[in-house]
C-alpha cells in the first residue's frame, strides 16, 4: 500500500476525495439518540451574498475542531449549518443587476422583484456552501437551513405576533438611524462610528427683545432649520434670567424658546445647545420633556424638504450646509469656525454617513426582555471565553435602547400587520383578517416594511430545530452548548439570541460563547477592499491545502485576540502536513503482513493500558515489530493529528496516541528482551519504549520513559546505532545495554 503513496503530500489529490467520502457516508449527520448525550452548536449563518473570507475560515475551523473533538468523545454531536438572507446587501445586489439590464426596481414592482431575488438566491447562494466544504467543515449538511425557508419564516411570524400581543412590539415615531443611500432604517448595532475631521460652527442666536444673543456651537449647521429650542442647564447662573425667553432662529422667520434641562453640560462649550428633536436622539428626549414640536427637515435621500427648507429646499445635505454657512456669515450670524474631530455614525454596509431622523417605525421594547439575559451572565448560566467579554455584554444590555426592527426594503420577512382600508385599524396576525374588528370592512393592506435581518437570526438556535413546533429535535438537541463567534458580532447577534431564547423557550440558547478575534494582515491592518489587503482563503487552500490553512489559523492565536496572517506560517504548516504524510508512509511500509488478529491483540493491549491508567503500552508482534500507544496526556495537537491519520490508514479503531512523530522509527526498530529471559524484564503492559533520535530534542519521549516503572537491571539490545545522548539516558535510568548496542559513537560520549 505504501508504494502507492507519493513522497510529497498533494492535498489536491486527497482533500476533495476524502471530504466526498465523509459526506457520502454521512459521518457528520446526527439523529436523536437517547442513549447518547447530545452536543449541539449552530454555525453563524454567512450571508448568501458573501464569499469565504479569513474570518469565516477562522470561525468555522474553530467550530470544526470542537465538533470533531466531541464526536471522538462519544457525544451525539450536531453542527447545524445555514445561510442568512442578508436583506439589505442582497437587495442592493439584485437592484444593481436590474440596473445593468436597464430595469427600474420600482417599475418592476414588489412581486416581480422578489421573484428575481429568489432566482438570484438559487443561483448564487451555493457559493459560500461550496467554499466551506473546501475548508473541510464537518457540519450536518442534511440539516442545512436558510433564514427565509419555510420553517424559519414560520418562527419569525410567530415571534412577531407573540411579542406584539404581549405589548413588547409597538409602532411609533422615534429617532432612528436612517441610511439615505439604502433608504432604510438601521438598528444601533448596524451603525459603525468612525473618527472624522470636521468643524464646530459657532452661531449667534439673538435673544428676542434684547441686544444680546446666545452663542451656539454645532457640527451640523444645516439642521438649524429643524431647531425648536435652545437648552441651558437649570443651575447655570449665566442663563437663569433668560430661561423662558425666545430666540430668533437665524435664516428663518421663526422664534424658539430657551428651556432649562439637566441634559446640558454647562462646562462644555458655551453651556447652551440647540435642540433639534427630529434629528438627534438626545434632543428627541429633551423635546419630549418640554413638549417641543418635532420638525423633520429632510427627505429620505437626505435632501432638504420643501416644507421647511425655504431657499435650501432640494439641496443635498452637505450642499445645503455650504450654502447656509455662507449665508450665516453674510448676515452676521457666524462667529467663528473651529476644527474638530468627532465620531460620526456610518452604515456598516454601504459606509454612508447615517442621518438621525424621526420616523414612524416598528420597535421592540427592550428593558424587560434584557433582564433575563443580564441575570444569565451574573448567575453563571452563560459565560464568555475569554471572561473579559462579560463586561462588554453587560454594558450593552444595561444601556440598551428599544430596537428598531422595521426596514424599508422588499427582500426579507414582511411585517404581518394589516391596515383596514376604511378606518386604518391595525391588525397583527397570521394573514389578513376576514373583516375589520372596528368597522367591519373586508379590505386590508399589509404593511410595506420588512423585518431587520437580525430579527430572524436571533431565533437561529431554536428555529433551526423546529420551533415553534414541539419537535423531537428541539427537545433533544436544545439548548445548544457552545457558540463560536467573533467579538464584532456580540451586539448584533449574541445578545439578541440570548434574550430571544429566554423569551420564547424559557432557556438560554447556549451555556458558553467562545469569542475569537479578527484575522489581520501581516502589518496588523484590518483586511478591506479599500486597502486591497484581503487574502482569499480559497487561494491559500489551492496553493497549500486546507489543513495547512487551518493549522496556521489555529496556532499562535489566543481566544478573543486578533491575529496577523503571514504566508510564511502557511508554508511551515504545509511542511508539517508533509511530515505527517511521510510518517504515515513509513508506518505503512512496516505494517505489510500484519494480520487482523495482530490488530485485535494490539487494541486489547491498548485498552488494558487505559483501564489500568498506565502511561504507555506497546505490543511486540511475532516478526519483531511493535505497535505502541500512549494513554497519558503528554501530547500536543500535532501528535494527536498524526494519530488520527494512522487510525484511518492502519484500520485501528481505537483512540491511539503516539508519543511524538519522531518516536515512530526507533520504536519500530527496538527489540526488548522481556519474554523467557533469565534477565530481569518489564511487565508486558509496560514495555520499554525507546527515545526518539535524540532525547535532548524530544523531552516528551524522555518524560514518557521516565514515567515507566523502575528499569534498573533491565537489559535491552538493539540493532540500530544509538547516539551518545541516548546511551547516557539509558544508563541514567539503570538500563543495561548489551554489546550489540555499543558502537564507535559510545567512545565520543
Amino acid at each position: 500500500m505504501s508504494e502507492n503513496l507519493e513522497k510529497t503530500y498533494n492535498p489536491k489529490a486527497i482533500e476533495a476525495k476524502l471530504y466526498e467520502k465523509w459526506c457520502d457516508n454521512k459521518y457528520f449527520h446526527a439523529e436523536v439518540d437517547r442513549s447518547k448525550k447530545p452536543f449541539t452548536t449552530v454555525m453563524p449563518p454567512p450571508n448568501i451574498t458573501g464569499k469565504l473570507h479569513m474570518g469565516h475560515a477562522l470561525d468555522n475551523t474553530l467550530q470544526d475542531i470542537l465538533i470533531r473533538y466531541k464526536r471522538m468523545q462519544g457525544y451525539n454531536a450536531l453542527w447545524i449549518p445555514g445561510t442568512d438572507h442578508a436583506a439589505i446587501s442582497t437587495e442592493v445586489k439584485v437592484t444593481n443587476q436590474l440596473k445593468e439590464e436597464g430595469i427600474d426596481k420600482k417599475e418592476l414592482g414588489r412581486e416581480k422583484f422578489l421573484e428575481r431575488t429568489w432566482q438570484w438566491k438559487e443561483e448564487y447562494a451555493g457559493t459560500i456552501e461550496g467554499q466551506l466544504k473546501k475548508l473541510g467543515v464537518s457540519c450536518d449538511w442534511d440539516r442545512e437551513r436558510f433564514t427565509m425557508d419555510e420553517g424559519c419564516s414560520k418562527a419569525v411570524e410567530e415571534v412577531f405576533i407573540k411579542l406584539y400581543n404581549e405589548g413588547y412590539i409597538y409602532k411609533g415615531s422615534r429617532i432612528i438611524n436612517w441610511c439615505p443611500v439604502c433608504k432604510t432604517s438601521l438598528s444601533d448595532a448596524e451603525v459603525e462610528h468612525e473618527e472624522q475631521d470636521g468643524f464646530f460652527w459657532h452661531i449667534k442666536y439673538p435673544i428676542v427683545g434684547t441686544d444680546d444673543y446666545l452663542e451656539i456651537a454645532t457640527t451640523r449647521p444645516e439642521t438649524l432649520l429643524g431647531d425648536t429650542a435652545i437648552a441651558v442647564h437649570p443651575d447655570d447662573e449665566r442663563y437663569k434670567d433668560i430661561v423662558g425667553k425666545m430666540c430668533k432662529l437665524p435664516l428663518t422667520d421663526r422664534e424658539i424658546p430657551i428651556v432649562a434641562d439637566y441634559y446640558v453640560d454647562k462646562e462644555f462649550g458655551t453651556g447652551a445647545v440647540k435642540i433639534t428633536p427630529a434629528h438627534d436622539p438626545n434632543d428627541f428626549e429633551v423635546g419630549k420633556r418640554h413638549n417641543l414640536p418635532e420638525i423633520n427637515i429632510m427627505n429620505d435621500d437626505a435632501t432638504i424638504n420643501e416644507q421647511y427648507g425655504g431657499k435650501y429646499a432640494g439641496m443635498e445635505r452637505y450642499e445645503a450646509r455650504k450654502a447656509m454657512v455662507a449665508d450665516l456669515e453674510e448676515q452676521g450670524y457666524l462667529v467663528k469656525v473651529v476644527p474638530h474631530s468627532h465620531n460620526v455614525g456610518t452604515h456598516d454596509r454601504c459606509h454612508t454617513t447615517v442621518e438621525p431622523m424621526i420616523k414612524q417605525q416598528w420597535f421592540v421594547k427592550m428593558e424587560d426582555l434584557a433582564k433575563p439575559a443580564i441575570e444569565a451572565i451574573k448567575n453563571g448560566d452563560l459565560r464568555f471565553v475569554p471572561e473579559r467579554f462579560n463586561k462588554i455584554y453587560l454594558h450593552w444590555l444595561e444601556n440598551i435602547r428599544d430596537w428598531c426592527i422595521s426596514r424599508q426594503i422588499w427582500w426579507g420577512h414582511r411585517i404581518p400587520a394589516y391596515y383596514c382600508d376604511e378606518c386604518g385599524e391595525v391588525v397583527v396576525g397570521h394573514g389578513a383578517p376576514e373583516k375589520c374588528p372596528k368597522c367591519g370592512c373586508t379590505h386590508f393592506t399589509q404593511d410595506e416594511d420588512t423585518l431587520d435581518t437580525w430579527f430572524s437570526s436571533a431565533l437561529w438556535p431554536f428555529s433551526t430545530l423546529g420551533w415553534p413546533d414541539k419537535t423531537e429535535d428541539l427537545d433533544y438537541f436544545y439548548p445548544t452548548d457552545v457558540l463560536v463567534t467573533g467579538y464584532d458580532i456580540i451586539f448584533f447577534w449574541v445578545i439578541r439570541m440570548v434574550f430571544s431564547g429566554y423569551a420564547h423557550t424559557g432557556k438560554a440558547p447556549f451555556h458558553t460563547v467562545f469569542i475569537h478575534g479578527l484575522v489581520r494582515d501581516s502589518q496588523g491592518r484590518k483586511m478591506s477592499k479599500s486597502l486591497g489587503n484581503g487574502i482569499d482563503p480559497l487561494e491559500i487552500i489551492d496553493q497549500y491545502g486546507a489543513d495547512a490553512l487551518r493549522m496556521t489559523l489555529m496556532t499562535g492565536n489566543a481566544p478573543g485576540n486578533d491575529m496577523r496572517f503571514y504566508n510564511e506560517r502557511v508554508e511551515a504548516s504545509r511542511n508539517f502536513a508533509n511530515k505527517v504524510w511521510n510518517a504515515s508512509r513509513y508506518i505503512l511500509m512496516n505494517m505489510e503482513g500484519i494480520t487482523v488478529s495482530d490488530r485485535k491483540v494490539a487494541v486489547k493491549a491498548l485498552e488494558r493500558a487505559q483501564q489500568t491508567g498506565g502511561p504507555a503500552a506497546a505490543l511486540e508482534l511475532e516478526d519483531g515489530r511493535i505497535i505502541t500507544g500512549k494513554t497519558s496526556n503528554l501530547l500536543g495537537a500535532s501528535a494527536a493529528l498524526l494519530v488520527n491519520v494512522l487510525k484511518e490508514l492502519a484500520g485501528i479503531d481505537h483512540n491511539v496516541h503516539i508519543i511524538s512523530p519522531e518516536a515512530i522509527e526507533p520504536i519500530q526498530k527496538l527489540k526488548v528482551d522481556y519474554l523467557n529471559s533469565k534477565n530481569p524484564r518489564l511487565h508486558t503492559d509496560e514495555i520499554l519504549i525507546a527515545l526518539s533520535a535524540s532525547a535532548a530534542v524530544n523531552p516528551i519521549a524522555e518524560l514518557a520513559l521516565s514515567q515507566l516503572p523502575k528499569l534498573k537491571g533491565c537489559q535491552a539490545h538493539t540493532s540500530v546505532m544509538l547516539s551518545s545522548v541516548d546511551i547516557k539516558t539509558f544508563k541514567k535510568l539503570g538500563v543495561q545495554l548489551t554489546s550489540e548496542a555499543v558502537n564507535e559513537r559510545q567512545i565520543l560520549s
